[in-house]
């Protein structure tokens, strides 16, 4: 019989003593460098130069994009990203069931009505349930890439093709993924993705909104940016000229500091993504070999690994429950592994049957549906987050973090003893 360490969940002993928790970014000299720099330049920055365009033509030259609007938060740029696309009382948007609740709240202010979608057994959107739930009254689906995989993006935009349907991705998780070789923002009619602090390229609160048409970035960048910007993107036989001092809804700009931050951190993109592949690639050789762990499957998809889910099979796990699985984990000092909670099913938040309670202007036509949702429930149920690091040197955390989800492992599949102790509390990070 092979001989292992016993879990120290029996005996709380940690295995780990000292547990450095996964820190992004890292602040190096040149971090402080370019802040620095930056406070003594301008906090303020009204038109699109300096940082912005520094920044912008380093971003357009990468995407081979044509217009991009920056924001102060995820929900600043999904607000302006449906104000500019016309939203009314008389629409409805399709919405993934199984997200952040974030991607729909900024709908309520459109007065639209919001439906939701079931996925697929990746988490992401299904494009059967999708081309079901479109109406007459359908004017825009808006897609999550969910868990850093993308969506089956040929499919879906089959669909709104098909329908005339306006097509938005969300890619706060999935930055610089690929479907079928195509980058996931290269689908849409527009996208937005996040700078927040925790993504790969990353600081402060802001986000990007990215569109190929003139006249939904003109209409973005007036939903949340004012004066000489405004002005600079338009001329006097535009329409919106005459709101260029002005604007038409909030201000919502970025911070130069934050700008200036993720600017110096995209030099080390290509560096993070081949670091991040390289770990999850020794992850999953690893612990494939157990039958009762299933990973993502990637196939003509390229992640971009901000974290790896791993969907956890209790039937196969000798009736094993993923909380225990968790715990055990936990007792280890992988205290990082997380059962994510705050991303799931948005159909039963109160939020937006009650929207209408909270914004008056909100579509009161919103009801809670009660439906099952059978594959984002059991996405949402038997989920386990690995984070996913993105430095040479960590390879040694790593191969420890390996390491003990592998003894925790080994005792699940022999059954050797019992892990469904219940007095620790289990991770709550879930880092968004």
């Amino acid at each position: 019989m092979k001989v292992i360490e016993e879990l120290a969940i029996l005996w709380w002993n940690k295995s780990i003593e000292e547990w450095k928790h996964y820190i992004r970014p890292r602040i190096s000299e040149n971090t402080e460098k370019v802040v620095f720099e930056q406070l003594h330049k301008s906090l303020s920055i009204y038109d699109d130069s300096w940082i912005f365009l520094e920044f912008k033509n380093k971003f357009a030259k990468y995407h081979s994009m044509e217009y991009w609007v920056l924001y102060n938060s995820w929900t600043s740029a999904l607000y302006a990203m449906f104000r500019a696309i016309g939203l009314s009382q008389s629409d409805e948007i399709i919405v993934p069931v199984y997200t952040f609740f974030a991607t729909a709240s900024p709908i309520i202010y459109t007065s639209a009505k919001i439906k939701f979608c079931d996925c697929d057994l990746s988490g992401n959107v299904d494009p059967i349930e999708l081309e079901k739930s479109i109406t007459n009254k359908t004017k825009a689906v808006i897609v999550t890439h969910m868990r850093w995989i993308p969506c089956d993006m040929d499919k879906i935009t089959e669909i709104c093709k098909k329908y005339n349907i306006i097509l938005l991705e969300d890619c706060s998780h999935a930055h610089w993924a690929e479907f079928n070789w195509k980058k996931v923002w290269s689908f849409w009619d527009i996208s937005i993705r996040s700078l927040q602090w925790q993504k790969i390229i990353t600081w402060w609160e802001w986000w990007i909104l990215l569109t190929n048409n003139e006249e939904l970035y003109k209409r973005a960048l007036f939903a949340g940016h004012y004066n000489k910007i405004c002005k600079q993107a338009s001329n006097e036989k535009d329409d919106l000229f005459k709101y260029w001092l002005t604007w038409f809804w909030l201000k919502l700009r970025a911070h130069p500091l934050a700008i200036a931050i993720a600017n110096e951190q995209f030099d080390k993109l290509d560096e993070i993504l081949y670091q991040k592949q390289n770990y999850v690639t020794l992850i999953q050789k690893s612990l494939s070999k157990y039958s009762f762990l299933e990973f993502p499957n990637t196939k003509s998809k390229k992640p971009s690994w901000y974290a790896l889910i791993i969907k956890y099979n209790e039937k196969k796990a000798n009736n094993i429950s993923i909380e225990s699985f968790a715990k055990a984990l936990f007792a280890e000092w992988l205290n990082e592994v997380d059962i994510p909670k705050s991303t799931g099913l948005i159909n039963n938040l109160d939020l937006f049957y009650d929207a209408h309670k909270l914004w008056l202007s909100a579509n009161s036509d919103i009801k809670n549906d009660n439906l099952n949702y059978e594959n984002a429930s059991n996405f949402y149920n038997n989920c386990i987050k690995l984070p996913v690091r993105w430095y040479a040197d960590d390879e040694n955390t790593v191969n420890k973090y390996i390491q003990w989800i592998e003894k925790v492992c080994w005792y699940i599949e022999n059954k050797l003893e019992s892990v469904s102790y219940t007095h620790l509390t289990l991770p709550t990070s879930d880092l968004v």
